[in-house]
């Protein structure tokens, strides 16, 4: 099952010619779960690889104005399209509200949207994974996100399938999937007998704006990937308690407190310059990297590797090319 990390929009407060503001697009099998859409999200989606896709749950952080003003043009561009698929959007506290008053933007839509708020702590099942929501620190209603997977079987010991005569075939898919047995000689055979231990799944943590917080260590506990704000560097630390953001080296500290495998930062002030981000983070968690527009983050299973950061991930070649030209 393919897991990962579409940045679309990675400014904080405000666009620049390179970064878009705050978007972010996670895909998990056939699921495209997009988190904040801020003003721009849609064309950013039109010029990556993924395209404007019938997104069905969209996730916001919370009602600053760089993270839901994408909304009412996203919506309106589905129901210009003759959409019919619903569309679900969560978010804490005062989500319906917000809802009402776009519709005086967006107006009539081909299709249904409903809006629901979210507490701290609740969560929602997914086939295999789930969703919590958890409190963060920004001074208004806010939440961050993390998906968590299921726990896997364990790995499926073929030599000791043979010595103990399971035939190939659904006998040995019945057993990988944890259900007992019964082969031809009449022995039942259960999945203890052939399984280790069962093995983690993946966990991915969407802190959105927050100043440093307690909650979003413990939310992000061994995480494979933690996607914080740095929206400032240390030499504006006392700007970054005013505005209840994070400097770039409270979100390594939230990282290496959290045993996290990979960090991400995002949100980045227009003061700044990537290569300063990161270089003030790697000081304090080394497995930082700061993604730009249209890079990926791949997180595999643990066994497989480590998440890794894929540069211009959500554009081929031709088509970043092209955009850039034209």
């Amino acid at each position: 099952m393919d897991l990962d990390v579409v940045f679309l929009g990675t400014s904080g407060s405000m666009p620049t010619a390179q970064r878009a503001l705050p978007a972010t697009l996670v895909r998990r099998g056939g699921d495209k779960l997009l988190f904040d859409c801020a003003e721009g999200t849609q064309r950013q989606l039109l010029r990556s690889d993924i395209g404007l896709v019938e997104l069905e749950e969209i996730f916001v952080t919370h009602f600053h104005a760089d993270h839901y003003l994408g909304l009412p043009g996203m919506l309106k561009t589905f129901g210009l399209r003759g959409r019919e698929l619903p569309l679900t959007l969560y978010g804490p506290e005062g989500l319906r509200e917000l809802l009402a008053t776009l519709r005086r933007i967006f107006g009539r839509l081909t299709y249904p949207v409903d809006a629901v708020e979210l507490e701290p702590g609740e969560s929602l099942q997914r086939d295999g994974y789930r969703l919590e929501a958890f409190a963060v620190h920004h001074g208004v209603p806010a939440l961050g996100y993390a998906l968590v997977e299921e726990s896997r079987p364990g790995r499926f010991d073929v030599e000791a399938a043979d010595r103990l005569g399971v035939p190939d075939g659904p006998a040995r898919g019945a057993l990988q999937r944890g259900e007992a047995v019964t082969i031809g000689d009449g022995r039942g055979i259960s999945p203890g007998d052939l399984l280790g231990p069962a093995r983690p799944g993946r966990k991915v943590v969407l802190a959105g704006d927050t100043a440093p917080a307690a909650s979003v260590v413990d939310a992000a506990q061994g995480a494979d990937l933690l996607v914080h704000e740095a929206t400032f560097l240390a030499d504006e630390r006392e700007r970054a308690r005013e505005t209840l953001h994070s400097t770039a080296g409270e979100a390594a500290l939230a990282a290496r407190a959290a045993g996290v495998t990979l960090l991400a930062l995002t949100h980045s002030s227009t003061r700044y310059f990537g290569h300063q981000v990161v270089e003030e983070a790697r000081e304090v968690f080394p497995d930082t990297v700061v993604p730009r527009d249209f890079d990926v983050v791949e997180i595999p299973f643990p066994e497989r590797g480590a998440p890794e950061l894929v540069r211009s991930g959500a554009r081929t070649k031709k088509a970043a090319v092209g955009s850039e030209e034209s």
